[in-house]
């Protein structure tokens, strides 16, 4: 992993890299320092890429650049080119999914539990309550699927003509939509105590 200390830094890595992620976080912040650890444990996943960390509070010049307004955040350079963000705070194995651009899903228990209710989270990489579900899913250990729909056009269109809304984050469960973090109606239907 490499400290980036400025903006100049950071293009010296992108421009002959073709894979590079940098964690922008803010030392001593709660969520940042989970991220920055969880971030130094998922690294040797990253093949073929570049792993860089830059603390907000020392660089300044990073984050208005790429319109990031929050940290953590994590950000995806292909080509030398921005591609994403990521915004909070992830386990290893999250972020060995997304450097491995797979879906992640929470592993299946030891049978005794009830059947898995089919779930579909359709998120955007800037939004935060989006963080906020996913987070909340695997903490409770239900498998879903994640879409990005500013990714993907159509799964956009899919989740407006199941909704009628635009707004993220909206889960699928079974068929119900529900639009935003409705924990309660969630909790619900996913017999969540």
């Amino acid at each position: 992993m490499k400290k980036i200390e400025s903006l100049n830094s950071l293009k010296k890595e992108i421009e002959p890299n073709d894979i590079v992620w940098l964690l922008l976080f803010k030392k001593g912040s709660e969520q940042s320092d989970c991220a920055f650890e969880n971030f130094k444990s998922a690294e040797n996943k990253a093949k073929n890429a570049v792993l860089c960390y830059a603390d907000v509070n020392e660089v300044r010049d990073i984050h208005p650049e790429f319109n990031i307004n929050s940290a953590p955040s994590l950000l995806y350079f292909e080509k030398g080119k921005f591609k994403n963000a990521f915004k909070g705070c992830y386990k290893p194995e999250q972020f060995n999914a997304i450097f491995e651009k797979e879906v992640f899903a929470v592993p299946a228990g030891n049978g005794k539990e009830k059947p898995q209710k089919n779930v579909t989270v359709y998120t955007t990489p800037t939004c935060s309550w989006c963080t906020t579900i996913k987070r909340h899913l695997q903490e409770n250990n239900i498998r879903f699927r994640e879409v990005d729909v500013s990714a993907d056009q159509n799964a956009a269109q899919e989740m407006v003509k199941k909704s009628g809304q635009q707004g993220v984050p909206q889960t699928d469960i079974n068929g119900q939509v529900i639009v935003g973090f409705d924990k309660t109606r969630i909790n619900s239907l996913l017999g969540i105590n």
